[in-house]
């Protein structure tokens, strides 16, 4: 579990907070009598930061990328025969 993992999991949280908070101050803004017409502006701060942590995880979370050519050495499979010889294709 890298740094990547944990910086994306805050990034997750800090975007559900905001979720919550928009939920709570639709129902506070119901009690008043308000319309509606969007999130206050801390709320947009905790969406923006919340999405910049996760796609920074993004990107640095998944390691190394492999190679996808069929002659490169990571994708070389061998069987071993009976006998014991290794045999690549």
């Amino acid at each position: 579990m890298g740094l990547g993992f944990v910086i994306g999991a805050f990034g997750v949280l800090i975007l559900a907070h905001a979720a919550i908070s928009t939920i709570q101050y639709k129902g506070l803004l119901k009690i008043i009598e308000e319309e509606f017409s969007g999130p206050p502006m801390n709320v947009l701060g905790e969406l923006l930061l919340g999405l910049m942590f996760c796609m920074w995880a993004a990107l640095t979370a998944p390691g190394k990328f492999l190679s996808i050519h069929s002659h490169s050495e990571e994708n070389r499979c061998s069987l071993l025969a009976v006998h014991g010889l290794t045999v690549e294709f």
